[in-house]
């Protein structure tokens, strides 16, 4: 795999701790690369299209088009009107949870106990629901705006039977993944643990979120990679015709 950061200069890098939440517009043309600092990442992260915010990331239908249950590297994020938010250019996990979701408050609470700012001030106990809509908020969104979301870093697997089990160790230190917007995309994101993770306190992993200017070229593979998502991508350019 090409290392896009020797290909393309990162012209902007912040790092995101662990129970923190962000928001921004990964413009046309741009990478974004997360990287997982010190392994057991988990990054909850939802599209949309940055001028008509009623265009949204749409899982399964980014899933049912590309044949497949999970989504890595060559694999594209599909808003609602058949458009790539994003595509997967790169991805050393080789897998990103589709089906978790996020943990509201009482379900953190449940699970972690009370963790409240009273006592942990800055270090009490966030949660996916709040922590989104928090930043949906900066852009004039609120909960019926939160449909979906992507776990990256993160995997499921489902058995024959339909349950549901979560890969322990799944993401180690250093492993990154990289999105690239064919389209302005309204990215927003929060740092907690998989609501499947069962490790029994509350211990957020904190990333490195780096931003470039890429060459088209860099999701060629993504595009090619089903006739879908040559459609996909020509869908996607008709809004720059």
């Amino acid at each position: 795999m090409t290392d896009s950061t020797q290909l393309f200069t990162p012209f902007a890098e912040e790092m995101l701790p662990g129970g923190g939440h962000r928001s921004f517009v990964l413009k046309r043309g741009q990478l974004l690369r997360l990287t997982d600092l010190r392994g057991g990442a988990n990054v909850s992260l939802t599209l949309l299209n940055a001028h008509e915010k009623t265009e949204r990331l749409n899982l399964p239908d980014s899933l049912k088009c590309q044949h497949t249950a999970k989504l890595t590297t060559g694999h594209c994020l599909y808003s609602d009107m058949g458009r790539v938010l994003a595509a997967i250019t790169a991805d050393t996990c080789g897998w990103s949870d589709s089906l978790g979701g996020v943990l509201c408050a009482e379900e953190v609470a449940e699970k972690y106990g009370a963790g409240r700012y009273q006592e942990l001030r800055n270090g009490f106990f966030r949660n996916g629901t709040d922590n989104l809509l928090v930043e949906l908020g900066k852009w004039g969104l609120g909960l019926s705006d939160l449909l979906m979301t992507l776990n990256l870093f993160s995997r499921v697997n489902v058995d024959e039977a339909g349950h549901f089990h979560f890969v322990e160790g799944h993401s180690k230190a250093g492993d990154y993944i990289e999105l690239y917007a064919p389209m302005d995309t309204l990215v927003v994101l929060t740092a907690l643990q998989h609501p499947m993770d069962p490790a029994p306190e509350y211990a957020p992993k904190p990333l490195k979120l780096s931003w470039m200017n890429a060459d088209a070229s860099v999701a060629e593979h993504c595009r090619t990679s089903r006739p879908e998502n040559e459609r996909g991508f020509i869908n996607t350019e008709r809004l720059f015709a």
